[in-house]
């Protein structure tokens, strides 16, 4: 529960689909990343709910975490935390290489301290500049396989991170009473439900055009392009449904639901892409 498995899965999807695209890795190196790409996650949620856990009491999908329903005391899942982060920088700098695990180790800190400890208490951007902290992991699969950072890359980066806010400001709508009890500057409870869903569209359109520039200096080909193209309009249309429908619950939902499923999927058309088109 500390680790949170759920999220992380998706995680490892946009490490590992990188490794792909960037070659043909072993097993036993795509292991490796998985391995410590699972610990550092793992690691950064732990310390994350030690470093919420005054706020986690008062939220009722998070009461039931260990610190607040108090199963587990808080110096002990910091020790956890710490020392997960800690075996997943050693295992990545030993059996890949430091540039992976310094780039892990930033995803990391940068979710612990810049998100956690200071974005989050503090502005409606919150989610905007912590989405950097989830972008991170295609950043560190690219790593694991070239040893370096290219282009590419970096849009890979750049697509996870514009694809967080619609993502998961459809959560915040459904749970902005939760998030009003902890004292949390939500985009819901600050900008107002509105503004927040057409912030959402302007963040999808922007990610629809950023995911099709790879395919422009030639870096995927037209099957990823084929699938940017639909993946991306329907995750629009659904957004589309927020912003028009009078009660927006279900398609809130909806739009949070698919669009996990969008980002598995689209890097998954990458590395088939790669493949087939060579």
């Amino acid at each position: 529960m500390l680790t949170k498995p759920r999220i992380i899965s998706l995680l490892l999807v946009t490490t590992v689909a990188p490794m792909f695209v960037a070659g043909n890795p072993g097993w036993l190196l795509v292991l490796v990343v998985l391995v410590g790409g699972y610990l550092m996650a793992g690691g950064a949620n732990a310390v994350n709910m030690y470093m919420d856990r005054d706020i986690d009491q008062r939220m009722s999908r998070t009461k039931l975490r260990p610190i607040p329903s108090g199963r587990m005391g808080a110096e002990a899942v910091l020790a956890f935390g710490v020392a997960l982060a800690t075996a997943a920088t050693f295992i990545l700098a030993r059996f890949t290489n430091v540039l992976t695990a310094a780039l892990a180790l930033a995803g990391f800190y940068f979710y612990v301290f810049v998100y956690t400890r200071w974005l989050k208490r503090t502005t409606p951007q919150n989610i905007v500049i912590g989405g950097a902290a989830g972008a991170f992991p295609p950043l560190v699969g690219w790593a694991a396989m070239t040893g370096a950072i290219d282009l590419t890359s970096v849009y890979l980066f750049l697509i996870v991170f514009y694809w967080t806010p619609p993502h998961f400001w459809a959560l915040a709508l459904l749970k902005q009473v939760d998030y009003g009890k902890a004292g949390i500057p939500m985009a819901p409870l600050v900008w107002g439900e509105r503004e927040t869903m057409r912030q959402m569209l302007w963040y999808n359109i922007i990610l629809i055009a950023l995911t099709l520039l790879p395919v422009a200096f030639g870096a995927f080909g037209l099957i990823y392009l084929a699938a940017a193209l639909v993946l991306g309009l329907i995750l629009l249309g659904g957004v589309v449904r927020v912003v028009r429908a009078a009660e927006w619950t279900a398609p809130a939902w909806w739009v949070y639901k698919f669009s996990l499923l969008y980002l598995a999927l689209l890097f998954l058309a990458m590395v088939i892409d790669r493949k087939v088109l060579g």
